[in-house]
Parts: C-alpha cells; sequence; structure tokens
C-alpha cells in the first residue's frame, strides 16, 4: 500500500464565522461545533474552547486527542468502521491538519483521565502543549451510564475532528510525505540482503473502558492479526480507554506513531521494514497465553529477523508484554522492547510488575512515579473538583492557590510507551 499524507500547516487557531483553513490559520465556528455535538442525545451540553501554545491555560481532565484529517483520494474515508463505512484505508492521499487537534474532556469516570498544560513545567512532558487545541468539555445528559458516557464523548471527538479536516480537502498541503509497504512477497525480494523488521503493536484491551478499537471493532474480541502501517497511519485504530494518562495513547499517537516513522526512515538503508502485528493485552491468563502464542507464531511465520514490541499500560499488560517477547525470543527473532516505568518516587522499586533475562533490549519511556509541581493557571478548561482523585494524584494534591502536586502520571503522553515523549532513562 502506498499512502500520501498531505500536510496542512496550522499555525494559529481561531473563531470565525465560518469553519475554515486560510494562510494557515484554522477558523472554526463555536455555532456549528456545538450543534453537530448536540445532535447525540447522551450529551446536555457542550463547552467549546481554544487553548494556544504558551498560554496560562490547563486543560482537564483530557480524554481523547484527536488530529482532524480528510481522506482525498483512495480507498475508504477517515476513521473506517466508526465514522465512515468498514472500507480499508491505507492508499490514496489524506490531508492532515498539522499543529492542530480535537480534546475532548469533562467529568471524570472512573481515575484515569489527565492534565494538559499548555505552558510551564508541566507543558514540557506533553507534546499536546504544541498544538492548537478546540476543546469540547462534554457534560453528559443526567443519569447516563459511565459507558454511555464514554462513547458519547469519543464519538463527539472523531465527529468533530471529522468535520474540522473536510477543511483541508481542497487546500493544497505545505509539504507531502509519502509512505510504501509492498506484500509481503514482493517486499522481501526487494531487499533480499537486509534484515527483516515486524513491529508488534500491543493495543489496550482490558475493558471496563480500557478499550482500543481496530476498524470499529474492540480489539480484546480479535486475535493477533497483520496490518499494513499505512493503515494505521491512515485512522484504521483509535484510542476508547481510560488507562494512565501518561501512557495512554490517544488516538493522535495511533495516527502518529513515531515507531512506525522510525521504521520507514530506515527501510530499505538499515533493514526491511515487512509489516505490523496488531495484538491486545488481556486480563485472563487463557486470553494471554493465547495472543502471545499467536504473535510470536506470526512472527516466526513471516520470517522475520527482529522486531520492535510497544506496550500500552502498566501493571497487569507488563505480562503480556513479556509473554510476548520471551515466545518471540524462543522463535529465534531479536526483540525490542518499549515501555515505561512504575518505580517508586525514589526510582528504586522494581519499574516492571514482570521480568525475563530474554527482555534484554528495553527502550523506556520515563518514570511515572516521578513527583511534579504545576503552578496554577490563569484559565482552565475543564474542572479541577477529582485533581486528588486522579491516577497520579493524592490526598492535598490540589493547592488553594491552584496549583497541583502529583505524579507525572497525571500528564496526558507524560511517559508514552511509544516514545511519542522526551523522557527516557540513563545509567549512572
Amino acid at each position: 500500500m502506498r499512502l500520501e499524507l498531505g500536510k496542512i500547516k496550522i499555525s494559529d487557531i481561531q473563531f470565525g464565522e465560518a469553519t475554515k483553513v486560510e494562510n494557515g490559520v484554522l477558523f472554526v465556528n463555536k455555532d456549528e461545533i456545538v450543534n453537530l455535538v448536540l445532535e447525540d442525545e447522551h450529551i446536555k451540553s457542550v463547552e467549546v474552547d481554544i487553548a494556544k501554545p504558551g498560554e496560562e491555560t490547563r486543560i482537564t481532565p483530557v480524554k481523547d486527542v484527536i488530529e482532524p484529517r480528510v481522506k482525498v483520494e483512495g480507498n475508504g474515508g477517515i476513521f473506517p468502521g466508526v465514522i465512515s463505512k468498514v472500507d480499508t484505508v491505507g492508499s490514496g492521499r489524506t490531508h492532515v491538519l498539522e499543529g492542530a487537534a480535537i480534546v475532548t474532556c469533562g467529568k471524570i469516570v472512573g481515575f484515569q483521565e489527565g492534565i494538559i498544560d499548555m505552558s510551564g513545567p508541566g507543558a514540557e512532558y506533553t507534546p499536546f502543549s504544541k498544538l492548537n487545541n478546540l476543546c469540547l468539555v462534554i457534560e453528559p445528559v443526567d443519569g447516563l451510564k459511565q459507558h454511555e458516557y464514554e462513547h458519547a464523548a469519543r464519538m463527539a471527538g472523531l465527529k468533530i475532528a471529522t468535520f474540522v479536516g473536510q477543511t483541508g480537502k481542497d487546500v493544497t498541503p505545505d509539504e507531502v510525505d509519502v509512505y510504501e509497504t509492498k506484500p509481503l512477497l514482493e517486499a522481501v525480494n526487494e531487499y533480499p540482503d537486509l534484515p527483516k523488521v515486524g513491529y508488534v503493536y500491543m493495543l489496550q484491551t482490558q475493558g471496563l473502558l480500557h478499550d482500543t478499537y481496530v476498524y470499529g471493532v474492540d480489539a480484546k474480541k480479535i486475535v493477533p492479526t497483520m496490518l499494513y502501517p499505512t493503515e494505521i497511519m491512515d485512522g484504521a485504530i483509535l484510542s476508547g480507554n481510560c488507562v494512565s494518562a501518561c501512557d495512554k495513547n490517544t488516538t493522535y499517537h495511533h495516527l502518529n506513531n513515531p515507531i512506525i516513522k522510525d521504521l520507514y526512515a530506515k527501510h530499505g538503508k538499515e533493514f526491511n521494514f515487512v509489516g505490523i502485528i496488531a495484538t491486545n493485552e488481556n486480563v485472563y491468563l487463557a486470553d494471554k497465553e493465547r495472543s502471545s502464542n499467536w504473535t510470536a507464531k506470526l512472527c516466526k511465520y513471516l520470517g522475520l529477523d527482529g522486531v520492535i514490541v510497544s506496550q500500552e499500560g502498566f501493571g497487569n499488560p507488563d505480562t503480556d508484554l513479556i509473554m510476548n517477547c520471551k515466545k518471540i525470543e524462543n522463535e529465534g527473532v531479536k526483540t525490542v522492547i518499549v515501555t515505561d516505568e512504575y518505580a517508586g518516587r525514589d526510582g528504586a522499586s522494581q519499574s516492571l510488575a514482570d521480568a525475563d533475562a530474554k527482555a534484554d533490549a528495553v527502550v523506556t519511556g520515563g518514570n511515572a512515579n516521578e513527583v511534579i509541581t504545576l503552578p496554577p493557571m490563569k484559565k482552565i478548561i475543564g474542572m479541577l473538583d477529582y485533581t486528588d482523585k486522579i491516577a497520579g494524584g493524592f490526598d492535598g494534591s490540589l493547592s488553594e492557590d491552584g496549583s497541583i502536586t502529583a505524579e507525572i502520571q497525571v500528564i496526558t503522553g507524560a511517559t508514552n510507551e511509544l516514545g511519542f515523549n522526551r523522557l527516557s532513562a540513563t545509567e549512572y
């Protein structure tokens, strides 16, 4: 598959009479946004606001971040199986409003939503502080069940991202990036002397609002499967989970997965990037065994020499990560795992809940238990009354002056396990 991503650089976002892109500025008609969101009978009200880089603004509690896009040429549409029909994506041309995002937020239903600060020390931990954000603060109708509220919020974000993305359909991109993965036999024959490398993409699927969707299907219901990398870059995988904010893969992360981009950058030069195996993270041992068995089997079947394995979440999913690593290594395929750590505030605790000697090549996104103080902000988009309860917070996290002392676990994307952050670890 060959995919062209036409990047339309967005340098600013403003409210205006019409929703459009003009000279790098995204103009948004607020009434249009409100009316589209309120088409869902599960939503009582929505506040629409803007957050720009460098502003003294705090967005919280964040549920998802989505990049506006539009399909210009080729099969399928944006967010297949959810917004568009279930057609295979990953080919043709898609236009991207690079530098803009839709951020959904609202009252928490558990304890695992996050914070985005647009300035100050917290802004250095999240990539979303660098974007021009259109924020939706969603209030559900009274009595709505938790999973129904989360579904309504998720669909609102995807619907608005699709609507805003349409503004780029007839705009000439500032640049066009091209990505291509050929059918397996053709790809292998093209670079016969290079090692064959794949990517095992672990998706959070533990249920109870810990969900990820592949072409609209809850990934806990699938067995590991092969995908073209361009399918993921074109919206085949969407976030629907409430795992800890620091290592949640938002929809924006899936669309812009840096592991995929880095593998493409070295494809045909240092190795042959063959493709992706998407797998899930399960609750029950039998399901973990099944998925890790299939993942290792597919790595062997594809004749891979090495794979990168990325995790989402921590604790229970550490078992899935190590199972995948160990079984893939047992098939003679070298592994590198990408994770983060929960090593305690002093960094001295065991960083993963599971381990194995075969996991000897590890990339870390940092220690989520590190404590930070976020200064008060002039503007709050959302609400702060839950702060002491959020994962990474504690009784007394929120001070009277509006500052927050908590683990960086509360910051959306702080220790992201795709490496979509600035943190790592060093040995002294």
